[in-house]
């Protein structure tokens, strides 16, 4: 009896011994993996931090950006403004959130009653008392400025935004750019056929604006060809939207206008230019669109160019303010505040032109 207690004792104390260094080997597996798992994953964990702490950064420099909420001496009343068709994208995608943002603002685009809308135009009824501030593609002339000091007041340009100017020709027309003199003589009249320049021989049809409604121009005020007369050859249009509607059916015709306005349209097609027949810049983005893709895409503005200054010919968009001390002056001040903010250069981008800031 002894024997098989002895036998007994030893065999329950091996079981014992067996399960305590079992139940002390799961513990250790436990502590490994726990400790394996922990090493993983405190990496996702300082990432979570990392990104949380980007966050709060990145909404710490959104609240420090200038709104349209954040412009101060906004009046609250209607106002007439009106101008350049360039900035049509921007009457209908940026001034449209302003005013939802703003609704104390009211702003009614007025058409000129006499002669086509244009920069033009739009100066001249601020002028004559019809606007309450103008949107203009081009600076003030020497002549605009007189007319307001004759009147008691002075005219401020204040830029909030560029443009490029795009030369459309018919898309059968083979041709790989023009210098912007050329252009210049090709509307004085100095080159008349395509074939002076490396093109086809086909007679030039140069289509414009009248001067005095003109919404851009390719004379700059400090260039020895201002104030020329333009040649005979030239058709006056109404507005860009006649201008592209002739020359799709005109193979010699050629036309200038404010890029945003032309680039997308899918009956035109736009010619790089320079400064140099060797340094020819397209306005739009490459490759360019083809008339048969254009209506799935549509060519955009050559941002690049235009932000380095390689683009020859620029359009700088500038909110035309009356000086004058009253209601005018606060309208036009304020509104120029707006584009400028933050909220206001986006928009401005995202209605297809180049922003200031």
């Amino acid at each position: 009896m002894d024997n098989t207690n002895q036998k007994k004792a030893l065999i329950n104390g091996e079981i014992a011994l067996f399960l305590r260094g079992l139940i002390i080997g799961k513990v250790l597996t436990l502590m490994v993996i726990g400790g394996l798992l922990w090493w993983l994953l405190k990496p996702n964990l300082a990432s979570r931090n990392s990104v949380s702490s980007s966050n709060q950064n990145f909404n710490s420099l959104s609240s420090t950006a200038s709104t349209f909420q954040t412009v101060t001496n906004v009046p609250t009343a209607s106002f007439n403004y009106g101008g350049s068709t360039a900035w049509a994208s921007i009457r209908q995608l940026v001034d449209s959130q302003i005013q939802s943002d703003r609704p104390e603002l009211q702003l009614r685009y007025v058409d000129p009653v006499n002669g086509s809308p244009g920069s033009s135009s739009g100066i001249r009824m601020l002028l004559d008392g019809k606007l309450d501030f103008a949107q203009s593609s081009r600076p003030l002339t020497d002549e605009e400025r007189a007319i307001a000091k004759e009147r008691g007041f002075t005219l401020e340009q204040r830029q909030v935004g560029r443009d490029a100017i795009a030369v459309v020709v018919n898309p059968s027309l083979n041709l790989p750019g023009l210098t912007v003199q050329q252009l210049q003589q090709i509307y004085l009249g100095k080159i008349t056929n395509w074939n002076q320049i490396g093109g086809p021989n086909l007679l030039i049809t140069p289509l414009s604006q009248r001067p005095e409604d003109a919404d851009t121009v390719i004379f700059s005020s400090n260039s020895d060809l201002k104030g020329q007369t333009l040649s005979s050859n030239v058709q006056y249009v109404y507005s860009t939207t006649e201008a592209v509607r002739q020359l799709s059916k005109t193979p010699g015709g050629v036309y200038y206008a404010s890029a945003r306005s032309v680039l997308p349209q899918c009956s035109v097609k736009a010619l790089p230019l320079g400064q140099t027949s060797s340094q020819l810049i397209p306005p739009y983005s490459e490759p360019l669109v083809s008339p048969e893709q254009c209506l799935r895409q549509r060519n955009q503005l050559n941002t690049q160019a235009v932000k380095n200054g390689s683009y020859p010919m620029i359009a700088n968009l500038f909110v035309i303010i009356k000086q004058n001390k009253g209601r005018e002056q606060q309208i036009g001040d304020a509104y120029a505040k707006l584009l400028l903010t933050d909220q206001g250069q986006r928009a401005i981008e995202q209605a297809g032109f180049v922003g200031v800031r």
